[in-house]
């Protein structure tokens, strides 16, 4: 997928300023809303169906909030959240595990989707259908340190060797035409790519990260705040959350409208791969939690506890800071 630049950043990113909207209080008098912005982290697509569902639907600014909903810069989410210049991101555990130990201030105030959808896939025709397939052949990354360690853990649980794996960088090349040139097998999102083959008649064999280890089962993805904000401005916090608790949650029980929402915000997505995406992904939002969103100490800690193992981490992370439910709506 190609990357996004993001210009005149300030015209989107001005913390906490005031638009000209407004909307009604509970008395029945007209206030401002309150301009935030949530920075995605990647080109739209249905992890952030939600989002576009309460900014579309108005819940957002029954909130009262004006809401921004930008592509990532070259910076990324992470970094202008925790820089303040975003109030809001969608993150994932792994990198807000190694922003808190490295001293980042990033949290995490939902789970977009309740269990791990990713693995490594792979066109059926290369016949990888387990980790010790993996041996000889070459795997296609972004460049992260995470990707080897994650690659030689479950491979090892088959006795095979990871040395024997080629891992080069294939950049924003997609999955698709990478397996045509050079690579063998990618770590997706089944979700999206996954269902993508589907519609292209192009099957695949899937390798799923939590079928080889419940620590791998981490939120992936997760909407983020920074430590000031939430010391700052919780009714803010609260009040995003609330909002984007009930778009999530109308994807969840209407996704073919929910879809239609997404594809009116980003018309340049194939309506087709968006409509049976939402299908597949719309049961997974909330999955076996008890309310959308919700996140569990244990889940922090296993993942933590695997990084720190696999020495991606130099220290062990303090998982009660990395992550809030305070937020989430009271059901």
């Amino acid at each position: 997928m190609k990357k996004w630049l993001v210009l005149v950043l300030s015209v989107f990113l001005i913390t906490g300023c005031s638009s000209k909207k407004e909307t009604e209080n509970a008395k029945g008098t007209k206030q401002p809303l309150k301009k935030v912005s949530i920075v995605l982290d990647w080109t739209p697509n249905t992890n952030h169906t939600g989002l576009y569902v309460a900014k579309e639907k108005g819940f957002f600014k029954k909130e009262g909030l004006d809401v921004d909903i930008i592509m990532p810069g070259e910076t990324g989410a992470d970094q202008l959240v925790a820089s303040g210049k975003a109030q809001f991101g969608v993150g994932y555990q792994e990198a807000i595990t190694q922003a808190r130990v490295q001293g980042v201030p990033l949290v995490s105030i939902a789970a977009v989707i309740q269990h791990n959808t990713s693995g490594f896939a792979s066109p059926a025709a290369k016949q990888i259908q387990s980790p010790k397939d993996f041996e000889g052949k070459t795997y296609g990354g972004w460049g992260s340190p995470v990707e080897k360690s994650v690659i030689t853990s479950i491979m090892k649980k088959e006795n095979a060797d990871a040395n024997k794996v080629n891992i080069v960088n294939m950049g924003d090349t997609d999955f698709f035409t990478a397996v045509k040139r050079d690579i063998d097998f990618a770590w997706i999102y089944y979700g999206w790519t996954g269902v993508e083959a589907e519609l292209r008649n192009e099957k695949i064999n899937m390798v799923y990260l939590t079928d080889y280890s419940d620590k791998l089962d981490y939120y992936t993805p997760v909407l983020e705040t920074n430590e000031k904000m939430i010391e700052e401005n919780p009714e803010t916090v609260k009040a995003f959350v609330k909002a984007a608790a009930k778009g999530y949650e109308f994807a969840i029980k209407n996704p073919d409208q929910a879809a239609d929402i997404l594809i009116k915000a980003a018309p340049d997505l194939d309506p087709k791969l968006v409509k049976k995406s939402q299908e597949w992904l719309s049961p997974k939002y909330q999955d076996d939690a008890k309310e959308w969103g919700i996140q569990k100490q244990e889940v922090w800690e296993n993942y933590a506890q695997w990084m720190y193992e696999n020495k991606l981490l130099d220290k062990k992370l303090d998982a009660k800071k990395a992550f809030t439910n305070e937020f989430l709506p009271k059901h």
